[in-house]
């Protein structure tokens, strides 16, 4: 199979190519390498069976150019990051709507199955009115804030992406799948853009200060990348998936504090732990959600999905890659 993966030089991407070149399928990267890095795309730079294209989702004539060239598509190519969301929202809008639709118009044109890359962010606020420990389901509301506050052009861009994308679906009959991915994390991803376990990790080794955003009770459930990936890569195989909405992560929750404790005594470090208030770390114009937790029964009724990797472990690997570094 020939396929096309935009954004394969970001985290997730790199570690899509690895599987599928490994698989012995022909792999084309689209990326700008806006939050890329051709260090993640390194080590395929000799296989035959890989090309990359540096280039924007923006820039029509090209996504025209590869997407006819591909059997497949998986769209991964977008804004990333809370940092790089608060201090680009123009970029953010554009890049992930405008771009977004340029892949679905031309896979539409030339019947090319895409998967979508969503977001969790795209049930905003809705966590905080669930009752009890149930986690998100794909059926459930979204809940956005005002328009003023900019964490949430964002999450609006990415429910954007989907409407679009089911509404190809449903009038163009475009194979597509989507996937909401939870906080994937693992080795090769960067701090640079507020991920928070690489942040973690890295001050931790240095012995500085672990800075933690609100009151650190926040709880979040991240996802091992290797998981994510062999995940996506069986939804696009199966019918079902079409035309579908797809949670894709790991239920258990851990809260910030609990993460920066467990980097602490996993890196042996002496750092310390520093609260800082919202408005500090990213100005006026944020808002953070309490809870971010994934209903998966929907992708474990699919295809059998369930998270190999616990968050100790995740820990420990980026540790270890961190020190190869």
């Amino acid at each position: 199979m020939k396929y096309l993966i935009t954004g394969g030089a970001g985290f997730i991407g790199s570690y899509l190519v690895e599987e599928l070149l490994s698989m012995g399928h022909i792999v084309t990267v689209l990326d700008d390498m806006s939050t890329g890095t051709y260090n993640n795309i390194k080590p395929f730079k000799k296989e035959k069976n890989f090309l990359f294209v540096l280039g924007s989702i923006l820039d029509e004539s090209l996504v025209k150019k590869l997407v006819l060239k591909c059997d497949q598509v998986y769209h991964l190519a977008a804004v990333v990051g809370v940092k790089h969301v608060m201090e680009n929202p123009v970029d953010t809008i554009r890049t992930n709507t405008i771009g977004t639709e340029n892949i679905l118009h031309y896979c539409a044109k030339y019947d090319r199955k895409v998967l979508i890359a969503s977001t969790s962010e795209v049930y905003g606020k809705a966590m905080k009115i669930k009752k009890g420990n149930a986690g998100l389901k794909e059926s459930d509301d979204s809940l956005f804030g005002a328009t003023h506050i900019r964490r949430w052009s964002y999450a609006t861009s990415k429910a954007l992406d989907e409407f679009l994308s089911l509404a190809y679906y449903q009038e163009k009959n475009l194979p597509v799948v989507i996937v909401r991915l939870f906080n994937t994390v693992g080795p090769r991803q960067l701090g640079d853009y507020g991920m928070v376990i690489p942040i973690f990790v890295h001050k931790a080794l240095l012995g500085d200060t672990l800075p933690i955003f609100g009151d650190g009770n926040q709880r979040r459930s991240f996802t091992y990348v290797g998981d994510v990936v062999k995940g996506i890569i069986k939804l696009m195989d199966i019918k079902d998936a079409e035309g579908q909405v797809i949670n894709i992560g790991n239920s258990d929750e851990t809260t910030i504090n609990e993460l920066a404790e467990l980097v602490i005594k996993i890196t042996k470090s002496k750092s310390q732990i520093e609260h800082i208030p919202y408005e500090k770390a990213y100005g006026i114009g944020f808002e953070d959600m309490s809870r971010r937790k994934p209903d998966i029964s929907k992708i474990n009724k699919m295809i059998g999905f369930k998270p190999t990797i616990g968050i100790e472990e995740i820990v420990e690997q980026v540790v270890t890659y961190m020190k190869s570094i």
